[in-house]
Formats: structure tokens, C-alpha cells, sequence
């Protein structure tokens, strides 16, 4: 799916997704939300797709968050059909995700960031949740991703507060694998992005599915979902491959099965 406001292609095993609207800081309409969560869903059928790496446009910004001009316009209450109740942007995505931080990622911005696995940061990049200084809450995830994600007192701060973050203090609190230079971060990320394509793409959806699912278990029930997950990952067709390639010391061929 390509878009003038979302750009989509492959490269490999990579789906890139470039948030272009940056003459508005890569902001997101509600259109652009639903065709990010059309091409997730695509991406997540596409047997030949094995990381999607998102970024944006441009070197000021990821993406500034919802374009608040627009919501303005229609009222602000309205801005919720962007989202069902139950579901936020990539939470249903059972494989992959890199967030290339090119610049600031604001409100909405910090929110798809929080929906991804991997993520490599400008160091010129700043990161906020500022909607209490609005009079508005985050509505895209952050309540429930940010405190799982750092500790309960940081995640609380960054919400109630809404000041930025430095990439440096990011990268302190967890929130981002890296920081490099703003001319490093795409090669960086499309550089774990295919690192990850090169292994078995079934132990890679098990791997994401064990970890979301023992969020908020007990130690008990959360060895058990590892435990099932875990036994359907092994008797696929690409353990049995990776074991035999690494013992007849060669590369493996995935396939998926």
C-alpha cells in the first residue's frame, strides 16, 4: 500500500513503512492510522515479510502524533474512531517490528514507538508524552505499554509531566536499544531488521507470542504459556533444520514451517 501520506515498499524480507508528512512533523491522520493498521495486518499474512522497520520523513521528526489541527475541526472527542476499544496500532502484530527514530516523536509519535520491538534512535531525537499539558490523555497505548516497558515512577513521570526526553535519557530509561548519529539510524535499524529476517520466521512469531502473552502472569501460569508455546516452536520444520545446519555447519534454510 503506498499513500502520498505513507510510504510502503519491500526490500528483501523487509517491509519499510515512511511516514511522509513532514511538512507537518510527519503527523498522523486518521486515514494514515488505518492504512498503518492495513499494512500491519498485511504484513502480518505476508509469509515473505519477516520484519517491517517504520520511520519517518525527513530529519526533524518520527512523527508528532495526531494532527491535532484536523481533530480541532471536528471536535475533540472524535479523534477516538481512529482505534477500537480493544486493539491499539500493532498490538496484533505477531511479528517484528523496528522503529527507525529519525527525529521527535511526540505524543501519538512516542505511542507507535511503544508498539514496536527494536528500536534505534537519533541522538538529535526527543521523545514526550504531552497531553496532560493539553488538557487531553494519550489514547494509543501508552498506559498500558509505557509502564511494561520502564519503571512504574519514570513511566508516570514522562505521563504526568509531559516534558521531552533526550535520546540519551531514552536510551537510560530502556526505551530504545541505541542511539547514533542522525545519518546512522536507518542503516542501523534496516541492519537488525535483517538480521532478524535471517532466522526461522516461526521461532520468531513463538518468541513475540510467549513474551506478550506472560505479561502480568504468574510465574506459574507464565512458564506454562512458555512451556505450550514452546513445544509447537520445536516441533516445526525449521527447528529441525536449524539444529541439522548448525551440527553439518552450514547456513539454514527457513521455510516457514
Amino acid at each position: 500500500m503506498n499513500s502520498r501520506e505513507i510510504l510502503c515498499e519491500k526490500d528483501g524480507p523487509v517491509v519499510v513503512v515512511t511516514l511522509n508528512r513532514p511538512e507537518v512533523h510527519n503527523a498522523l491522520s486518521t486515514a494514515m492510522i488505518h492504512d498503518l493498521v492495513a499494512i500491519a495486518e498485511e504484513y502480518d499474512r505476508d509469509e515473505s515479510a519477516r520484519a517491517l522497520l517504520i520511520t519517518g520523513a525527513g530529519d526533524r521528526a518520527f512523527c508528532a502524533g495526531r494532527d491535532l489541527r484536523l481533530g480541532h475541526e471536528r471536535g475533540v472527542g472524535e479523534r477516538h474512531d481512529a482505534y477500537s476499544p480493544e486493539q491499539r496500532l500493532f498490538s496484533e502484530v505477531g511479528k517484528p517490528i523496528i522503529a527507525a527514530v529519525n527525529g521527535a516523536a511526540i505524543g501519538g509519535g512516542a505511542e507507535v514507538l511503544l508498539g514496536t520491538d527494536l528500536r534505534v534512535m537519533s541522538e538529535r531525537a526527543v521523545i514526550a508524552l504531552p497531553e496532560a499539558t493539553l488538557g487531553l490523555v494519550p489514547y494509543g497505548g501508552a498506559h498500558v505499554r509505557l509502564p511494561q516497558q520502564i519503571p512504574w515512577a519514570h513511566a508516570m513521570e514522562m505521563l504526568l509531566t509531559g516534558r521531552r526526553y533526550s535520546a540519551q535519557e531514552a536510551f537510560r530509561l530502556g526505551l530504545v536499544n541505541c542511539v547514533v548519529p542522525p545519518e546512522e539510524v536507518r542503516d542501523r535499524a534496516m541492519g537488525l531488521a535483517a538480521r532478524i529476517a535471517q532466522n526461522a520466521p516461526v521461532a520468531l512469531r513463538k518468541i513475540k507470542e510467549a513474551v506478550r502473552a506472560a505479561y502480568n502472569l504468574s510465574f506459574r501460569d507464565a512458564f506454562h504459556v512458555e512451556w505450550q508455546i514452546a513445544t509447537e516452536a520445536l516441533a516445526t520444520q525449521d527447528a529441525q533444520e536449524g539444529v541439522a545446519a548448525f551440527l553439518e555447519k552450514r547456513e539454514p534454510v527457513f521455510r516457514g514451517r
